[in-house]
């Protein structure tokens, strides 16, 4: 169904230059309506809504508030519910402006978040009742920073996780200021998942899940009274043992084509450590042939290495 639509607030843009949208824009396209026209069809009852920047905050209130009791009367889905929804987002985006300056210190754009606390502002005017005698202000401010607190905690994470883990992070970090200040030390596992309610496994997966919050730079320079160098020099070692690798590997199918005597020979020589009179004695035979059957079999395994390659 068409909707008609209150006017723009301001010309707030977002940071998508190809969109030159408004923060409310992204979900009230702007059409005729102007501050001062006539209210559509069944409206005519509403006071004349003045140009939106120029409303005071006590009037905004007293404006909301007529509104407020009108969209009772309506039916939902109707062209003048509508015109009326959006009327109260737009006469009550000053509430996003000021939750999200409390965020302005975040890297995020700050139309970014004023985005996000519009969703929360339509949330609340959704679920607000004016029988509850309470002021919509009071009533929407924590819907409106809870949403922009849930879009920092969805994309701040270094490396993504479940929700349910970003909330046992929060819980854990309660829960253990709290022990640490009763307890006067550090909370154990067993302690967390007794305040939690919840098992020892659990406070070990939202532990470690807490180290995917931040991430530090592999290239990131150390303190200057470390002398170690930056992390990646500290982390990465070189692992002498891949190059045998590939000789292993391919000497398996040779090894394994061997006679049964010489494969033990091999085994207790290079596996067991024994020395080639200790084998002669378990094979019994003479060292000198333990020596001949030895230089025998490595002459033909470094033989089928060659062919290989």
């Amino acid at each position: 169904m068409e909707e008609t639509m209150s006017p723009r607030l301001d010309g707030t843009r977002t940071h998508d230059a190809a969109s030159a949208t408004s923060p409310q824009e992204i979900f009230f396209p702007p059409t005729s309506c102007a501050p001062g026209a006539a209210h559509p069809d069944g409206l005519t009852d509403l006071p004349e809504i003045p140009p939106f920047d120029e409303v005071a905050p006590p009037d905004a209130r007293a404006l909301s508030k007529t509104l407020f009791a009108r969209l009772e009367t309506l039916e939902e889905g109707t062209h003048e519910y509508a015109y009326v929804r959006n009327t109260l987002v737009e006469l009550n985006l000053a509430l996003v402006k000021f939750a999200a300056s409390r965020f302005r210190s975040r890297s995020e754009p700050m139309e970014d978040i004023v985005q996000v606390g519009t969703v929360g502002l339509i949330k609340a005017i959704d679920r607000f009742e004016v029988g509850r005698e309470v002021e919509f202000p009071t009533f929407a401010m924590p819907t409106i920073v809870g949403e922009i607190k849930r879009f920092f905690r969805d994309t701040s994470w270094s490396v993504r996780v479940p929700r349910r883990l970003q909330e046992l992070r929060l819980d854990l970090a309660r829960a253990g200021d709290e022990l640490a200040q009763e307890l006067d030390r550090s909370p154990t596992v067993a302690e967390l998942a007794d305040r939690l309610g919840i098992s020892s496994d659990e406070v070990v997966e939202g532990m470690a899940a807490s180290n995917a919050y931040t991430a530090s730079s592999l290239d990131a320079q150390p303190d200057e009274d470390d002398g170690e160098g930056a992390l990646a020099d500290r982390i990465g070692y070189e692992d002498h043992g891949l190059e045998g690798i590939e000789y292993i590997e391919s000497l398996k199918p040779l090894i394994a084509s061997l006679p049964a005597r010489d494969r033990r020979i091999l085994s207790l020589r290079f596996v067991g450590g024994l020395t080639q009179s200790e084998i002669g004695e378990e094979l019994n035979i003479s060292q000198m042939h333990v020596s001949r059957l030895l230089s025998r079999t490595l002459g033909k395994l470094r033989k089928g290495l060659t062919l290989e390659e």
